[in-house]
């Protein structure tokens, strides 16, 4: 595919002819900031200088990539999700608003359990990290967490492991990353132990795959997505395995799809937990199973 054709000129005049090709102001605005190298003020007070020629030529290449369909975070190649700047592509999901969420309701059960447990650090297990943003942000945002993250895919934990190292040593070191299937990842000492298990497990049914839009058909794995033919295979995994290694008055943070909110409800009835209820994300849909031993 022939790249975009773009006229020399100055930065004003960029600005007009990718807003003219992906007609959305806020991918203009993170595309010339990627292609310049820099941040939103130093654009705005530049926009009447003259782009350098590589500048021009990186532009270029970002507007053939995304206007091939290619996902806007993909194209950057990297992401913001809450606190963090993280490396996305094809190895995980893209980090969605939806997450931040259950990291916002983990936190607040790690709080709970730091109160009723003030005399030392509080363990976490992230199942399923993909590119590692929950078991990060955990960390980044507690100083008192340590985290496992597990995955079994390799490639993921290998984007997890890039995110991880653009943290601060002496956060780092607190996640560790293990490869593996759900709860068989863990370290057998942890059993038990743990204050807190979070998950943002796939949970798309197969006959699903086909409806979705091209530019997360194309570039999400499947595997990520897709639990099986009910798509309640892996949050029945996540719900009903983590009484195994919970404190006894850990937490379950589970993200789901708003369908699924009565049938992930029975699941932690069924398991025994004393209570479980599901919050809304931003637009009001259920989306978050909270559940205590």
């Amino acid at each position: 595919m022939t790249p975009p054709e773009i006229s020399v000129a100055t930065w004003r005049q960029l600005w007009r002819e990718t807003s003219d090709k992906v007609a959305d102001p806020v991918e203009t605005r993170w595309l010339l900031e990627e292609a310049s190298g820099l941040d939103a003020s130093d654009l705005l007070r530049d926009l009447d200088q003259s782009p350098d020629l590589a500048s021009i030529a990186r532009l270029g290449r970002l507007l053939e990539r995304r206007l091939s369909g290619e996902p806007l975070q993909h194209v950057l190649g990297h992401w913001g999700f809450r606190t963090l700047d993280v490396v996305v592509d094809s190895r995980a999901l893209v980090p969605r608003p939806e997450t931040e969420l259950v990291v916002e309701f983990a936190l607040f059960e790690l709080d709970r359990l730091a109160f009723a447990h003030s005399d030392g650090e509080l363990w976490a297990a992230d199942l399923g990290t993909g590119s590692g943003v929950i078991a990060l942000s955990l960390v980044a945002e507690r100083d008192t967490v340590r985290v496992v993250a597990t995955d079994c895919d390799q490639a993921a934990l290998e984007l997890a492991a890039t995110n991880l190292s653009a943290l601060s040593s002496d956060v780092a070191e607190r996640v560790q990353l293990v490869e593996g299937d759900w709860y068989r990842a863990l370290p057998a000492g942890l059993r038990g132990r743990l204050g807190l298990v979070v998950s943002n497990p796939p949970y798309l049914a197969e006959r699903e795959w086909a409806g979705l839009d091209a530019n997360v058909r194309d570039f999400d794995p499947f595997g990520a997505l897709v639990a099986g033919p009910s798509g309640l295979e892996a949050i029945e995994a996540v719900v009903t395995g983590a009484p195994a290694v919970l404190c006894s008055d850990g937490s379950l943070v589970v993200e789901i799809a708003p369908d699924q909110a009565k049938e992930a409800l029975e699941l932690a009835s069924d398991a025994g937990y004393s209570t479980a209820r599901v919050e809304d994300d931003l637009v009001g849909r259920p989306r978050v199973l909270v559940a205590r031993r």
